[in-house]
């Protein structure tokens, strides 16, 4: 895989500035606050954080745009990434003072003029050739602040540059690309410090959230994910996560994985931040017998130094690749007549989980997909999973283990795309895929930079007429509500509306809208290329527009074996897409 994305990589490494006119640079000189980030899920003008506020409920008052009316939107028109750097286009749009904000493939970000869609400017990163993306050479999205919109690299690197020209204000190098790092998720800005995860858990690294200074980039805090590893605080040590060798034998806690590629959410009422990590290194469960904290879990994180408050592991000794990096997002709910501050997370593993979010103590778990072999229900009084056994991948003696069939497949009942949680209907829009896979340990060692899985698999469909599927779920029942079936898999975010209404995009092409409380379709639009980003929506002028990035790729065309052959056909892509209701 390495020597395809080299391949890929030659000649990226340009920069590209296009100046913006004088009159921009006139435009608001300072720009939005901590405050307006905190406020951004009720400032419909706008659309600020990665998630449309920092608990990325994804959820929008807005209802100019309805159930009702929702069959006449229309183009309001389209932009162009340009070039030949196609690759999944999985970011959020960015909209603020007349401008969008879009993450590209490859590192790049660009700003378009957010009523005629004409590009103000354009950054790319200058990437070197020996960078080792596992899952495709996606960005999902920036952050803005004052007068800089922020984004991570593919090569581990957080870049601050001037919103209004594109030009570098600073750029830390984040980790070493050379042991395996990399970064690919949209960051986060909290009390005014830019907060961010890393990805690589597939080359052996250490997992880790990091804060630093918005203005100046530098380091406040780092905690690592992985118990036996020191955080720090101001230059100075701030205590081990975890305990050493709790839940790890040996030396094996050095190269852990627990990545935090998917970001975090943020709750001002708790004020915690939430992080998933991702999965154990190596793959091969035998090889590191224990819990292996803290990889596939939540945690919860003080903003403030970095301390963690309480975590929740999904999957202990996560031996499928099940992950736990999913988002966690805040909600508030009344439970057998208590109200409670709560949190809902659909894990890659099939189960959707609802959490006291004030400790992390666990109210419910219920299946969200076809099938969970690998376990048969969450115990409500420990935690942790009923396993199966028999459904573990076998120990690898000189030769592969015994195979044995899992489902979910380790793309997850939900992978990286985000769901939305509507404070009008109280339910949770979940794009969840039904797939399972054959799966077999191997022998494997440590070698830095190199792929550390020491697994093999093969992913199968499990259902004649869809893999996607889209789902409402009650979070007090567990209950699904109704669901829509995808030939494909869905490998794009969600987005709810005040105005009844659920959108998300299809690997064929489509962006679609759904009545929230039926799943009845209502709307659909063929962008020219797979749909895997996350759609917005927002006032502008009086109108309300929405917006998705089009252009396929991501894990499943690189990952997918079988299943990938059979939409090997669509078409790549990279655009940014703008629709309204016609006047």
């Amino acid at each position: 895989m390495k020597g395809r994305f080299m391949r890929s990589l030659c000649g990226a490494a340009a920069l590209s500035l296009v100046a913006a006119g004088a009159p921009l640079l006139a435009q608001n000189a300072t720009g939005p606050t901590d405050a307006d980030l905190m406020a951004d899920a009720s400032s419909p003008g706008d659309v600020l954080t990665y998630g449309m506020g920092p608990q990325a409920q994804r959820f929008s008052q807005l209802k100019q745009i309805d159930a009702s009316n929702v069959s006449k939107l229309v183009p309001a028109f389209a932009a162009s990434l340009g070039g030949e750097k196609q690759r999944g286009q999985e970011s959020q749009p960015i909209v603020y003072d007349g401008t969008i904000y879009v993450t590209g493939s490859y590192s790049r970000l660009f700003a378009f003029d957010a009523r005629t869609g004409e590009e103000k400017w354009e950054y790319d990163a200058r990437l070197p050739d020996a960078i080792m993306p596992c899952c495709d050479v996606v960005n999902r999205g920036a952050a803005i602040y004052g007068d800089k919109i922020l984004f991570a690299t593919l090569d581990a690197h957080m870049v601050a540059l001037n919103r209004h020209t594109g030009k570098v204000v600073w750029n830390k190098q984040i980790a070493d690309y050379q042991a395996g790092y990399s970064a690919t998720a949209a960051p986060m800005v909290v009390k005014g410090k830019v907060i961010y995860g890393n990805s690589g858990g597939e080359f052996g690294i250490t997992g880790a959230v990091e804060a630093r200074d918005v203005n100046t980039g530098e380091l406040i805090w780092r905690r690592p994910t992985i118990e036996g590893n020191m955080g720090t605080l101001n230059g100075k040590d701030n205590g081990i996560t975890g305990k050493t060798n709790a839940s790890w034998p040996g030396d094996l806690w050095k190269t852990g994985g627990g990545a935090t590629w998917l970001g975090g959410t943020y709750d001002p009422e708790t004020n915690l931040l939430f992080f998933g990590t991702g999965n154990p290194a190596p793959w091969n469960s035998h090889l590191r017998p224990g819990d292996n904290l803290y990889t596939s879990s939540t945690l919860a994180i003080d903003p403030d130094t970095g301390v963690i408050k309480w975590h929740y592991q999904t999957t202990p000794h996560d031996g499928w690749d099940f992950d736990g990096v999913n988002e966690f997002i805040p909600f508030d709910a009344t439970i057998n007549g208590k109200p409670m501050k709560l949190g809902a997370k659909a894990d890659r593993n099939g189960y959707f989980y609802v959490l006291d979010r004030t400790n992390g103590k666990l109210v419910s778990a219920s299946k969200f997909v076809m099938q969970t072999t690998w376990a048969n229900g969450i115990n409500l009084k420990t935690g942790r999973p009923n396993y199966i056994d028999a459904n573990r991948p076998g120990a690898p003696t000189t030769a592969k283990g015994t195979s044995v069939f899992a489902s979910p497949s380790f793309l997850g009942g939900k992978n990286w795309m985000p769901m939305a949680y509507s404070q009008d209907t109280g339910l949770f829009y979940i794009p969840s895929n039904d797939w399972g896979m054959d799966i077999w340990n191997e022998p494997i060692a440590y070698k830095k930079g190199a792929a550390y899985l020491g697994a093999g698999f093969t992913i199968k469909p499990i259902a004649d007429d869809h893999i996607g599927a889209l789902r409402a779920m009650d979070p007090k029942t567990g209950k699904i509500l109704w669901e829509y079936k995808n030939k494909a898999p869905l490998w794009g975010g969600v987005l709810t509306t005040a105005g009844n209404l659920v959108f998300t995009g299809t690997p064929e092409g489509y962006l679609k809208a759904f009545d929230a409380r039926t799943g009845q379709e209502l709307w659909k639009f063929q962008t020219g290329s797979g749909v895997v980003g996350s759609p917005v929506t927002w006032e502008q002028d009086g109108e309300q527009y929405v917006a998705v990035m089009s252009g396929w790729g991501g894990a499943v065309p690189l990952w997918g074996g079988e299943v990938a052959k059979t939409f090997k056909d669509i078409n790549q892509g990279g655009a940014l897409w703008v629709f309204k209701l016609p006047k």
